[in-house]
């Protein structure tokens, strides 16, 4: 049975933070605030994932009360969310996301983000596809205040008669 889900996830700029994407350190004087390394990509593709399974969001597996999770990787998150689709024979068909930020400029990172997440989730990095794109000045993320990211992840359940 082929299954899609649909994640999206934003955060906001702090001073003195990591800017980490897709499991990339980014060189920047900013990077994202969040109960986590604020990964928004990384978080987006979770939450697709999750949702293409129908188990629920990232906030329900790692939630932001859970002090004893601050600060943790969003690698390891999408490693954990790669073992729960294992447990219910779910093999991904492909991962398709797009990062909105105005700077840094990402299409340097994109390869190293396709790698690190592919490894992570246990694919290809054929079957992983990251854009960027700016918000062409609009709103709170065009005007720099954060980044969003969103994503579409494809999973094919194994054994489930179809």
């Amino acid at each position: 049975m082929i299954r899609s889900g649909i994640g999206y996830d934003i955060h906001r700029f702090a001073d003195g933070l990591k800017l980490i994407l897709g499991g990339v350190e980014i060189a920047d004087a900013r990077g994202l605030e969040g109960h986590s390394d604020a990964d928004v990509l990384s978080h987006a593709i979770a939450d697709a994932l999750l949702g293409a399974i129908g188990a629920g969001d990232i906030g329900h597996h790692f939630p932001n009360t859970d002090e004893s999770i601050r600060g943790i990787s969003s690698i390891e998150i999408l490693k954990h969310v790669a073992s729960l689709l294992n447990e219910r024979n779910a093999r991904v068909t492909n991962v398709d996301a797009t990062v909105i930020a105005e700077t840094p400029k990402l299409a340097p990172h994109v390869a190293a983000m396709r790698r690190e997440i592919a490894t992570a989730i246990g694919v290809s990095e054929s079957d992983v596809s990251v854009k960027a794109t700016t918000n062409e000045k609009l709103g709170a993320i065009g005007q720099g205040e954060g980044i969003a990211a969103i994503a579409i992840a494809t999973v094919d359940i194994l054994g489930s008669g179809d």
